[in-house]
């Protein structure tokens, strides 16, 4: 008889505890359905007394996680503490060296050093499965390294982080400004303990660089990844992108281009009729083009307990089945150290700027996007006061180096009531 696949738990948070709850509560399912009985034999956290609503009678207990990452009676090391560097990098790494196979949810992790962990695994015979790092329970890595391997990847992008979505949703919905729907997402648990990670676009571009890489056979790259979070949106922009059909969107963007592999992750205006643009709150969403299926959609849950845990046990299934795949979706040693693209490619933008309330100063912003290359498609004035003249400005495609070239210029003049903002508008 086939003898049990045994976990070794490390993190009871959220997630640690909904996988508990599920290997729990669909034991004879998870055998039917892999043909091995799955069993947790050990775990670890930071505090050994804290109730967390499930019983972890008859499990073995480390408070060391690097010392259940190496116990006999584990075959995966479940990693669930979080975290780039310290117990979770040094845990993992043990578990690789003691001949465990790793499956984790830490995208942070992955992003900064998932090069050198994938070429450790590799190289003792391990997998490393990390479905639960990017989209909660999207099996958006199952999609790219399994159900897509035939196609040509030629661009990745999505909404991979719920907690911006919900902020930028609400405030449309409310008519409240950023601060205000901050502090409600905050009052009820969406944000991260350091908020900078969500609304900064960090949490999503560690995502991005994960799928960056499976798409287009590169070693992961954070530092490559252009990012700008949701803080400068205001309550303004979402409505006039409303008047003009779009909605506004933290949207990660990867794609290869003759410049180089082009990685965003920042605000841009997208369809409102689009998939992306009718995305609410804390839903995820990416959408995935290749050269013979044109465009996959994927939607769903991006956080919390169960679709989190799901991704996990979908990892630890797979696993029990004998499914063994690369990392990345092609051996570690194999992937091209892409470069950055220098500039990214032409696209329309939104401007939005105060300028004082005097004679030519238009005409002077109109002089200066011109000189600069940049085509106005679009130009409105609304609601001004006695001082200054909110303007709203549209262009036809352009390169972002000619847009802040001449942002740039605008800044040197004496016409500028405000710093202005650009968002990029992204064809979807």
């Amino acid at each position: 008889m086939t003898k049990p696949l045994r976990l070794g738990i490390a993190g009871l948070g959220t997630v640690g505890t909904g996988v508990v709850k599920i290997v729990r509560r669909h034991a004879d399912l998870l055998t039917a359905r892999t043909g091995r009985k799955i069993e947790i034999t050990a775990v670890s956290a930071r505090d050994r007394a804290k109730d967390r609503g499930v019983s972890l009678r008859g499990y073995g207990w480390e408070d060391d996680p690097v010392a259940l990452a190496t116990r006999d009676d584990v075959d995966i090391f479940v990693e669930l503490m979080g975290g780039p560097d310290g117990p979770a990098k040094a845990a993992t790494e043990a578990a690789i060296a003691a001949g465990k196979d790793v499956v984790t949810a830490n995208k942070a992790m992955l992003a900064m050093h998932g090069q050198a962990l994938a070429e450790l695994a590799e190289n003792a015979g391990q997998s490393i499965r990390y479905e639960a790092a990017v989209a909660g329970g999207i099996p958006v890595i199952k999609a790219l390294t399994e159900g897509l391997a035939g196609n040509e990847i030629t661009r990745v992008m999505g909404v991979m982080n719920g907690t911006c979505n919900y902020i930028l949703t609400r405030m449309e919905s409310s008519g409240l400004p950023y601060d205000d729907v901050f502090r409600e997402a905050d009052a009820l648990g969406y944000l991260e303990a350091d908020p900078n990670l969500d609304v900064g676009g960090i949490d999503a571009g560690h995502k991005l660089a994960l799928l960056s890489s499976i798409a287009f056979g590169t070693r992961p790259d954070f530092a490559g990844i252009e990012i700008e979070g949701i803080q400068r949106v205001t309550i303004d922009d979402i409505r006039q992108a409303a008047d003009m059909g779009y909605r506004i969107k933290l949207l990660g963007v990867a794609q290869r281009t003759a410049r180089g592999l082009e990685q965003r992750m920042q605000p841009c205006l997208v369809p409102a009729d689009s998939p992306l643009g009718q995305l609410e709150g804390g839903t995820n969403m990416v959408v995935i083009e290749g050269d013979s299926i044109e465009q996959v959609v994927l939607r769903g849950p991006g956080a919390g307990e169960g679709p989190t845990a799901s991704a996990v046990m979908g990892d630890v299934c797979d696993l029990a089945r004998g499914l063994r795949l690369p990392v990345f979706g092609q051996p570690a040693d194999s992937l091209d150290a892409a470069p950055s693209a220098i500039a990214g490619l032409p696209a329309p933008y939104y401007l939005r700027m105060a300028l004082q309330d005097k004679p030519g100063a238009l005409a002077k912003i109109a002089a200066i996007l011109g000189d600069a290359g940049v085509s106005i498609d679009r130009m409105r004035q609304y609601g001004h006061s006695e001082s200054a003249a909110p303007v709203l400005i549209v262009t036809h495609k352009t390169t972002r180096a000619a847009l802040d070239k001449a942002l740039e210029a605008m800044q040197s003049t004496d016409v500028m009531a405000s710093t202005p903002v650009a968002l990029r508008i992204e064809t979807v």
